[in-house]
């Protein structure tokens, strides 16, 4: 069912105001042609009844001729700021950017943060948005994992489907995203609930077995048949099993680079909001897959670029992979069990 107007104001507003939005602050929200135009409307009034002075960026669409699909994160990094120097100075120099386009994992996004500029992404429909408002209750559960992963070597992960993989930590800091933007120069995504975390570079090792019912995005569907992937040295050296797995590999090979199949990010979902089974009520177009990545207890991993982190590995293939039913552990101690997430300081 739909939300109200009102609904989605005061959601936008509770939002801005974690977002530490005040009066007087600069406000740039940026669009393009994709920008749901509800969102854009609830998040200019939300940031003026808050206070702020609000400019509008609205930027084409690139990527066109490259991209697969329609989804924002099926071909990453390059954007329609790259070149634009005067709409960059204006968001280098606001408060705030409420990101309604998708600067994630452009050079340019790592340029506006380095500013001191806080950015906000939401790229999901009003009806999750309104769903899964943050609470600092969220970013307490989600900071206890990330000071977790930082104290760390080694994550394990294993499940009864046959996943046994080790990754080494300590190279890249833990991420944590709780879904506002309250600090200078950080960059979170409304909705969210996860932490994550790069291993160190070549320390990735063993077998995961991607089961029924676990999700590959930007593909945003649930898988019918076991896929396994073989890493050796931080990259995914072996895809087998049937129709999915080719399709996986078809995908990857189109990019024609050796650096989409690196593991990427790594961590659990801590978002007991978000649901696994959302995905499988909308079409692919209408949700950007927030549910998924985030549900409670999930292992979430991903294979392509480690710009965020501070990396050299640039490669437009960015795929996510949020699995059910794993174990994760660092150094021993469990974060999760079959799915169940086992620290007091991380349960809802």
């Amino acid at each position: 069912m739909s939300v109200s107007d009102t609904e989605l104001f005061e959601a936008w507003k509770q939002v801005l105001s974690l977002s530490k939005v005040t009066e007087g602050e600069m406000v740039t929200i940026l669009t393009n042609a994709d920008t749901d135009l509800r969102n854009l409307v609830a998040a200019r009034l939300a940031a003026t009844v808050l206070g702020a002075y609000v400019t509008v960026i609205d930027l084409p669409p690139v990527n066109a001729r490259f991209s697969l699909s329609r989804d924002k994160a099926a071909y990453i990094g390059k954007t329609s700021l790259e070149g634009n120097l005067s709409a960059l100075a204006a968001l280098k120099a606001s408060d705030l950017v409420i990101d309604l386009m998708y600067l994630l994992f452009s050079k340019e996004q790592g340029e506006i943060l380095g500013s001191g500029t806080r950015i906000l992404l939401a790229s999901e429909p009003p009806e999750i948005l309104t769903r899964i408002i943050p609470t600092l209750d969220d970013k307490r559960r989600v900071t206890a994992a990330q000071s977790r992963i930082d104290r760390a070597k080694m994550m394990v992960v294993t499940s009864d489907a046959g996943t046994n993989i080790r990754f080494g930590l300590g190279q890249y800091k833990a991420i944590a995203e709780y879904g506002f933007a309250d600090a200078p120069g950080r960059w979170d995504h409304w909705p969210s609930g996860f932490v994550l975390t790069w291993p160190t570079e070549g320390e990735s090792a063993g077998t995961i077995i991607l089961d029924r019912g676990d999700i590959i995005y930007p593909f945003k569907e649930y898988l019918r048949d076991p896929i396994e992937l073989v890493v050796k040295a931080g990259y995914v050296t072996r895809i087998d099993g049937g129709f999915d797995a080719q399709y996986l590999k078809s995908y990857i090979e189109f990019f024609g680079d050796p650096e989409a199949y690196a593991i990427s990010h790594i961590g659990w979902g801590l978002q007991r909001k978000a649901q696994w089974t959302t995905m499988g009520l909308y079409n692919k177009e209408a949700s950007s897959g927030q549910d998924g990545r985030s549900f409670y207890g999930n292992f979430l991993f991903s294979l392509g670029p480690n710009t965020e982190a501070g990396g050299s590995r640039d490669t437009p293939c960015h795929l996510d992979i949020p699995m059910r039913n794993c174990s994760v552990s660092l150094d021993g101690e469990p974060m999760t069990v079959k799915g169940v997430v086992i620290p007091d300081d991380q349960k809802a």
